[in-house]
């Protein structure tokens, strides 16, 4: 099978005594949703803080289309294609919706015309922020703040998008809003690797499912085997 992104063995920990992930293998395929499931602490996002250049491995490395890519730092990888969706905003409340959108691609050293032409298209999709514009992030409401980080993602064109808990904190609303901006993303080719708390959501969006516990992968497949009685399943997957 092709994929696009494998992490083979990968050991990290914040000091030099703790480690929070041991010996982590996954393989992300091309213009597919990979998955990821696992219990709070159980090392998702250190996973993908370390695929995305924010921690440095102890062991194991990270390939892109095959080529080593271990300890990357985030600003490089924007120009290989990648982009991360964090759960926690990293959006500054005193710079405009307009100036967060163009923050992405000035590491792409894109024409004007081509600058332009991506902040329109990016805008006539979310109406909600084009009425903003001008406006400073810290005076949007969470979902608008959430849509704006998800605009950003769209300025970029990311071949690569890792998500992290998007829904996390947003109204049952916003929240579908969200799920179907995700989608969109897949069906325009993006390739996704996404953890989400929102388990029978996880699993009803992606093709391949990993599940993590006290840093260890202890599950995977493709959807098929991960449907069913979902609550009984994921207390056995998790340990519980």
């Amino acid at each position: 099978m092709e994929f696009l992104l494998k992490v083979e063995n990968l050991t990290v920990g914040y000091s030099e005594d703790i480690e929070i992930l041991h010996d982590v293998s996954i393989s992300v395929g091309p213009g597919r949703i990979t998955g990821m499931i696992g219990l709070n602490g159980a090392g998702k996002t250190t996973l993908i803080k370390s695929i995305y250049g924010f921690l440095k491995p102890k062991k194991g490395r990270v390939l892109l289309d095959d080529r080593d890519i271990t300890g990357t730092d985030p600003h490089s990888l924007i120009h290989k294609g990648l982009w991360y969706l964090p759960q926690d905003s990293g959006l500054f409340p005193y710079l405009s919706v307009e100036d967060h959108l163009r923050i992405p691609i000035r590491p792409l050293r894109l024409s004007n015309a081509e600058q332009k032409r991506r902040l329109s298209e990016v805008l006539e999709q979310f109406p909600a922020l084009a009425a903003k514009r001008r406006k400073k992030a810290g005076d949007l409401s969470g979902g608008q703040q959430k849509m704006l980080e998800c605009a950003m993602a769209m300025m970029v064109r990311p071949r690569l998008l890792f998500i992290d808990e998007p829904t996390v904190g947003l109204a049952p609303k916003i929240a579908v809003e969200m799920y179907e901006r995700i989608q969109r993303f897949w069906e325009d080719g993006t390739t996704i690797f996404m953890i989400d708390h929102n388990v029978r959501q996880l699993i009803e969006m992606s093709g391949y499912i990993y599940v993590m516990s006290l840093g260890r992968i202890t599950s995977e497949g493709p959807q098929e085997k991960f449907r069913g009685e979902l609550k009984e399943q994921v207390r056995h997957w998790l340990g519980l």
